[in-house]
């Protein structure tokens, strides 16, 4: 009697079991399809992005309104927000702080800023301009063809201008005598007006603005004289994206959506200036279709589309010419800390694929 009650209870367990089973499942695959659902959604939804420009936009930006104007930003699931700072220094200190999350900005007062006590490790993750537009732009009535004419001349120099940063470095690559060289400090306002009516030899500025700005004023375009520091050794990159790092560490998705979306953009603007002109001045006050087309033009011929970029690609850096940038730098600015190494200044983990970078 006893063995057949064990085998009736035997035959009994499989249907409790499958029913307990059964029963655990209804109340735990809802809960588990729930949580799929919601990171799935998680997933979806774009990630706001505040976004910095160092200046008033303007025809070198280009790839910035292109990828706002047709969607790119969305497609790559993020919200850009764009906002725009006093300069380089007021826009990396937008992102260092967490008021922006992305800038665009000067690499190298991004080198000095790096340098300054407490600061945050900002890095650079996209160079826009692979040669920083840094120039001399003088008139050639007022005797100045070359760059060895400058000396004995008054140079404007604007507060706040990066471009003088450089010229010891250039001053002393090319033997020239900078003590000869008479420096006028003048308002940023000032600077074109004061060389169109004489009252200085040349300025310096940055060559796809201050040139273009002139011309517009009235000044031939013959009698000017536009000399690149890049065409006298100059090394160093221009402007680049930076990002706060820890926006960086916890959305690392959004960080190269949006260089996927900067780099569709500048690739658009490269393929035809002309039609990205629209959505350029569209954004601007009394912006000129004609100037800045012409801007764009030529920010894309002397500081984008380099022999470096045609080579490598766009967005990257090259580390022994970067090492050589340092140096440069070195001639007006005492680093007080250790000397930054490349990768203490730029990630290149966020860059989009190569294929996706290269030029025609």
């Amino acid at each position: 009697m006893l063995r057949e009650y064990r085998r009736a209870l035997m035959r009994m367990r499989p249907p409790v079991t499958l029913l307990a089973l059964a029963l655990l499942a209804a109340l735990v695959v809802p809960g588990w399809l729930s949580q799929r659902t919601a990171a799935a959604e998680e997933l979806k939804r774009p990630v706001a992005v505040m976004f910095t420009l160092d200046r008033p936009l303007d025809g070198s930006m280009a790839p910035v309104a292109l990828a706002a104007g047709h969607g790119l930003f969305g497609a790559e699931g993020v919200t850009v927000t764009i906002t725009t700072a006093k300069g380089s220094p007021d826009a990396i200190a937008r992102v260092a702080s967490g008021e922006s999350d992305i800038a665009l900005a000067d690499i190298n007062e991004l080198i000095r800023y790096r340098d300054s006590g407490g600061s945050q490790p900002v890095k650079a993750v996209f160079v826009l301009f692979n040669k920083a537009p840094y120039a001399i732009i003088a008139r050639k009535s007022r005797g100045i063809h070359g760059l060895a004419d400058v000396d004995g001349k008054t140079l404007g120099v604007a507060e706040g201008d990066l471009s003088i940063r450089l010229w010891p470095a250039i001053a002393r690559y090319n033997h020239l005598k900078p003590e000869t060289i008479k420096l006028a400090r003048v308002g940023a306002a000032v600077r074109e007006p004061i060389l169109s009516a004489g009252q200085v030899d040349a300025v310096s500025g940055f060559s796809y603005l201050s040139a273009i700005n002139l011309r517009d004023r009235g000044v031939p375009a013959a009698d000017l004289a536009v000399l690149r520091f890049a065409d006298f050794g100059c090394e160093a990159y221009g402007h680049a994206v930076i990002v706060n790092p820890g926006f960086a560490a916890k959305q690392p998705a959004a960080v190269r959506g949006f260089l996927r979306a900067l780099t569709s953009g500048l690739q658009l603007a490269i393929k035809d200036p002309a039609a990205a002109i629209p959505d350029v001045v569209s954004r601007m006050e009394d912006g000129s279709r004609e100037l800045e087309l012409e801007r764009l033009q030529t920010v894309l011929a002397d500081n984008v589309l380099t022999s470096d970029v045609r080579r490598d690609g766009i967005g990257g850096i090259d580390p022994a010419r970067f090492e050589r940038a340092l140096d440069q730098i070195g001639d007006d600015f005492k680093f007080h800390h250790k000397r930054p190494q490349p990768a203490d200044i730029f990630d290149d983990s966020f860059l989009p694929p190569a294929d996706s970078r290269l030029v025609n």
